[in-house]
């Protein structure tokens, strides 16, 4: 009986160790594009609103904004930032996404298409945790590079 609620405990102290460990994420909440600061260059979408959150023990990102063509986008991706490719979905673009933590401030972001990236780069969050910025390097229908920096502020 005593291995079996020491083992019980630790379970729960993970689980919550796990828990903690998501909520002090600085990526955790809602991000809204500051258009002034970003550079967004034509044709390139237009992320206006980026929310993480905690899913089990996944994380969930979930992205509104415009396309290329200025039509509304509404992509969700839920994974681990662990590198691996997971499904995304609403993205004409892409069908797979991957993050990878770089540090605690810092994630690598790669997007696929039928097995061809089609988007890669970095989101860094500043040291105080009000800004988000990413700045990628997405390849077009047509081939075309397009480089984007687009800052965030924190909701």
């Amino acid at each position: 009986m005593k291995a079996r609620t020491t083992a019980l405990t630790l379970a729960a102290m993970c689980f919550l160790g796990a828990a903690v460990a998501f909520a002090q994420s600085p990526f955790m909440g809602t991000w809204k594009l500051n258009e002034a600061k970003s550079k967004l260059g034509p044709g390139a979408p237009k992320n206006t609103t980026v929310v993480y959150e905690a899913v089990g023990d996944d994380m969930k990102v979930t992205v509104d904004g415009t396309d290329s063509a200025g039509n509304p986008m509404h992509t969700e991706w839920t994974g681990k930032f662990d590198g691996h490719e997971y499904p995304v979905t609403g993205s004409s673009s892409a069908d797979m996404r991957s993050y990878r933590r770089i540090g605690t401030h810092t994630l690598s972001l790669v997007e696929t298409k039928g097995g061809k990236v089609v988007t890669s780069g970095r989101i860094a969050i500043s040291a105080d945790g009000k800004t988000r910025t990413v700045a990628v390097t997405e390849t077009d229908s047509k081939g075309k590079k397009i480089h984007m920096t687009s800052f965030y502020d924190k909701q």
